[in-house]
């Protein structure tokens, strides 16, 4: 169905939008919209383009990228503003990586595994 990466969302400095994806669409509203404010925050603060995306293992990355004449894009900033997201978003990123493994992947989740083996 999908090939290496598929992209979640993502947003532009440049251009100044906001990209979701729609095969995601089922995923509650003030998901969606909590990644949209995390995107665009992003970009307004740091410049370039931001984009998640899942991985083949259903790992969720945070991918950057600017031009090379953006002088104004922070690449530090940049480093430290993930990381800082990672850490203040974890419960939301990791909800979601088990949404893309369960439905995208087909993957049991081991709690859900573990009550069928048992007939719990």
């Amino acid at each position: 169905m999908y090939q290496d990466r598929i992209v979640l969302c993502g947003a532009s400095a440049y251009e100044q939008k906001y990209y979701f994806n729609q095969d995601f669409n089922s995923l509650p509203e003030a998901v969606k919209k909590e990644l949209q404010i995390m995107c665009v925050l992003y970009t307004e603060e740091i410049g370039g383009i931001l984009t998640l995306e899942f991985d083949e293992e259903g790992n969720l990355q945070f991918k950057t990228e600017a031009l090379d004449a953006d002088a104004m894009y922070d690449e530090i900033g940049s480093v430290l503003r993930i990381k800082k997201l990672q850490t203040e978003k974890r419960e939301l990123l990791e909800s979601l990586e088990m949404y893309y493994r369960v439905f995208f992947m087909g993957e049991i989740p081991e709690e859900v595994g573990k009550n069928v083996d048992n007939g719990d």
